[in-house]
């Protein structure tokens, strides 16, 4: 009896580690046809064991990821205005290349933030050929692009009207968040009925 209990439990135990070794290889595979897939794959191998081998729970999570590193940025350049209008230390140029960046990436979060939301709408709809799927996927589509539009729309603001040190304080935020985002959109649209 002993031995068929250890023979079990390793079946069992490989089992389980064949699982996470294969749902890891779905996010590594879906990871390596975006745009960043080191990054990609970093964001979203802890989700590995949740998504299983569905490519809309994965997208989902990039959504889900990306819509929080957003709000993060977000935060940054609000703290970062906010004690630099404490200080006084910004010219009315910069502070409004500012403020425009902290409403266009606000704008970027409630646009990812909603996409998560249809994304939840979709999983109702097994059928990635069906009109419903279709509408759905590309309401999504089209509002990554623009937050990710957003993202980009700050950073030009930036370029034009900002200092150094907040170009580069704010750009480092918000450029991985644009390629978290870009890598999103990526795998929404592997769920199309093309792919």
């Amino acid at each position: 009896m002993g031995r068929f209990s250890l023979a079990f439990l390793l079946l069992l135990l490989s089992s389980v580690a064949g699982g996470a070794a294969s749902t890891a290889e779905f996010v590594r595979n879906a990871c390596s046809r975006t745009r960043y897939p080191d990054l990609c794959e970093q964001c979203l191998a802890v989700y590995a064991p949740a998504v299983h081998h569905s490519k809309l729970a994965l997208a989902r999570a990039a959504l889900s990821v990306s819509a929080d590193r957003a709000g993060t940025a977000s935060a940054f350049v609000g703290r970062m205005s906010a004690s630099a209008a404490a200080r006084g230390s910004r010219n009315s140029l910069e502070a409004g290349a500012v403020r425009d960046c902290i409403e266009t990436l606000r704008d970027g979060v409630d646009r990812l933030r909603q996409s998560v939301k249809e994304m939840a709408a979709m999983a109702g709809f097994a059928d990635f050929r069906r009109s419903r799927f279709a509408w759905h996927l590309n309401n999504v589509q089209t509002w990554v692009s623009a937050a990710l539009t957003d993202e980009t729309t700050c950073l030009d603001g930036l370029a034009q009207f900002a200092g150094q040190s907040v170009r580069t304080a704010v750009r480092k935020k918000v450029v991985e968040v644009a390629q978290v985002t870009s890598n999103a959109l990526a795998l929404v649209n592997q769920l199309g009925p093309k792919n």
